[in-house]
């Protein structure tokens, strides 16, 4: 039944991407929202850790620490909504015309200006992003604004031919793709990469191997990926990123380099870097709670003893 499964899923997926771009947005746009919608009613596993989630950023939010039922429900189906967004312009990003990508992301000038005044002098850049709005379209537009390839690292999924569609997509779109499992760690690479002024591009609001940093977050321990490593690791620039839907556009904020610590360790350099990306991820997903797409335990209280959920 699994090896069943799995083909099914990989079916789905390559006919994602040859389909979805071929059918008139409306329609793909209707039955992304219908599938939002069922998946929201029937309340499964994902939707009960979503909404675990976003009770914490409810409950951070708010003067009160009791969050009200109906609020959380109806904060959670409009995640969904917009988790169905991201797999829709998943689908169709290929398609979407570089112009639109360009003209539709509303972007802050002055870390826009930052990040590109780093990478013209030589010096490295490490993005860190949580899983919120649509980062394909900003790593899309990135490049189109001059950037050139930058690397990341993707999560091995599976069906393996899953994982390949990914990483065919996304090189499609100017990414270097890295394993995160299944190799060498992408550790060194990562780093030669930075070393040698380029930018690397990391989804870091989740600890994927059970190697990263226990932070505090919306007032409970988290565990994050340890991204802040690379910049202490290389000397790269750590900027936080975060992006969201606005309308039918896209905003991202593009915030100040976090510093690394002029004396500590390097374990306690790179924990209170890490803290400190975490205050950002928390700022911004409060700002925009419905675009955290954060179907997977993070918090520590719901993860199992070794980290894992």
């Amino acid at each position: 039944m699994r090896n069943l499964s799995e083909r099914l899923t990989g079916l789905a997926y390559q006919l994602g991407w040859k389909l979805i771009c071929r059918i008139p947005e409306s329609w793909a746009k209707w039955a992304f929202a219908t599938v939002a919608g069922i998946a929201w009613r029937r309340q499964g596993p994902k939707v009960q850790v979503l909404e675990a989630n976003l009770r914490r950023v409810l409950a951070f939010s708010s003067t009160s620490p009791d969050v009200d039922g109906k609020e959380l429900r109806t904060l959670s189906r409009a995640a969904l909504r917009s988790y169905a967004r991201y797999w829709l312009e998943v689908f169709r990003l290929p398609a979407i015309p570089v112009e639109r990508i360009v003209s539709g992301m509303h972007i802050d000038p002055a870390g826009e200006q930052a990040l590109f005044a780093n990478l013209k002098a030589g010096r490295g850049v490490v993005i860190a992003l949580p899983h919120m709005g649509n980062f394909e379209q900003a790593g899309a537009w990135v490049v189109a604004r001059g950037a050139g390839s930058f690397t990341t690292v993707a999560e091995r999924l599976r069906p393996e031919s899953v994982y390949e569609a990914f990483v065919r997509f996304r090189e499609s779109l100017g990414m270097e793709v890295l394993p995160l499992t299944g190799g060498r760690s992408p550790f060194g690479t990562l780093a030669q990469r930075l070393r040698a002024g380029g930018l690397v591009c990391l989804v870091s609001d989740r600890d994927l191997k059970d190697t990263g940093i226990e932070v505090e977050m919306f007032g409970e321990k988290a565990r994050i990926a340890s991204t802040a490593a690379l910049a202490v690791h290389t000397g790269a620039a750590l900027m936080p990123v975060a992006t969201w839907f606005e309308g039918e556009d896209w905003g991202a904020h593009i915030y100040e380099e976090i510093p690394v610590p002029e004396s500590g360790t390097r374990a306690e350099k790179i924990a209170s870097m890490s803290q400190d990306l975490a205050r950002v991820f928390e700022a911004s997903i409060a700002e925009h709670p419905a675009d955290w797409h954060m179907l997977q335990r993070v918090f520590t209280a719901d993860l199992s003893p070794r980290g894992n959920p």
